[in-house]
């Protein structure tokens, strides 16, 4: 060999050996972790629809649809505002008492004579004021939300029976009825637009806004927020205040649904909001989830306890039912079920080296 031809070979660049060819097993896995997340909630409530649909026949009905959404409505509108109590690494527990204390404002109010939607505001403005009550005792007085709304929650209760006085009040308003219960606008019934409209806001709101982005900070790491700036206290009072006046709205729906005010209405209601966020995907921990993901939690437990009812199975066993359908969310969105299923996915079916 020349020394020509032997520079040639020292300087050409030897071929690089090709990539590794990912396993079709990895290639599923990736894709898992990539589809789970975002969609087992859909794929959850279509396999409950399919089984309601074989159970019974009354279940794909437009009457039994009806109700579903009705019932889906005030849980709904209560599952934004406890939302964004939780992504901040909170959570309001007076929500209920809340709900059931608007319900009595509202029908005490009219019952008054007075206008409905002067009796709307007022209503949603005390139920605001309780909520902004809870941020103080959050941020001023540094109460764990679990105890400053667990607190809340009697004082709330205990006001709303003092000033009903009664054991329910009717409600005989038609215009404060049909605005929140029998009416319809561009052809959908007002509750449903009520909640759906709640809804977008709150998505826009948690994606596109500072605010709403300044929320998952504090979840995340709320020293770590405050320390780069964001004003955390204000924020925080701002969220259980919105979660207040969204307690009231929901209130306002389930008082024109029952056409009556009561401090009772709102028993477990607080606990439905709850469940349904964790359904949806939000971690108690914080810093993660978002508010359509909750609405979707919400029809998924309305569903069920739907398809229940329609059986005819008893109250006790459907909460066993309703308790193991939230411990199963809790695995799959804050305790790594998504990825220790992802993991199996990539571990099944990978081919071992073969022995020499």
């Amino acid at each position: 060999m020349t020394n020509h031809s032997l520079a040639e070979a020292v300087t050409s660049p030897s071929p690089s050996p090709a990539p590794p060819q990912s396993s079709p097993p990895g290639r599923v896995g990736a894709l898992v972790r990539r589809l789970l997340p975002k969609s087992y909630l859909i794929l959850v409530l279509i396999a409950i629809v399919i089984v309601g649909y074989y159970v019974s026949e009354d279940f794909l009905t437009i009457r039994n649809a009806e109700n579903v959404i009705a019932a889906a409505s005030i849980v709904a509108v209560l599952a934004v505002g406890q939302f964004f109590v939780i992504l901040t690494g909170g959570i309001d527990l007076s929500v209920g008492s809340t709900m059931a204390m608007s319900t009595v404002i509202v029908a005490l109010t009219l019952q008054t004579g007075m206008d409905a939607g002067l009796s709307v505001a007022l209503t949603l403005g005390s139920c605001a004021v309780a909520g902004f009550v809870n941020g103080m005792l959050v941020v001023w007085l540094r109460i764990p939300p679990f105890i400053a709304t667990l607190a809340m929650m009697s004082a709330i209760k205990g006001f709303s029976y003092i000033i009903q006085s009664t054991s329910l009040i009717q409600i005989l308003n038609t215009s404060f009825i049909d605005a929140f219960s029998r009416g319809t606008t561009l052809g959908i019934r007002n509750p449903v637009l009520i909640f759906l409209v709640v809804m977008i806001v709150a998505a826009l709101v948690a994606k596109f806004t500072t605010f709403g982005r300044s929320l998952y900070a504090i979840g995340g790491n709320p020293e770590a927020a405050r320390l780069s700036g964001l004003p955390v206290a204000r924020n925080l009072l701002i969220t259980y205040t919105l979660s207040g006046l969204l307690a009231g709205l929901a209130g306002l729906i389930a008082a024109a649904q029952l056409q009556q005010g009561s401090s009772l209405i709102g028993v477990g209601y607080e606990l439905d909001a709850i469940a349904a966020v964790v359904v949806g995907g939000a971690s108690l921990m914080g810093g993660k989830g978002d508010p359509i993901s909750s609405v979707i939690g919400v029809f998924v437990l309305a569903t069920i306890i739907n398809i229940m009812n329609l059986v005819g199975i008893s109250s006790e066993p459907q909460l066993v039912i309703k308790g193991a359908v939230i411990v199963i969310a809790v695995f799959l969105s804050s305790a790594g079920g998504v990825q220790r299923i992802s993991a199996f996915f990539s571990k099944f079916g990978r081919r071992q080296p073969a022995l020499r």
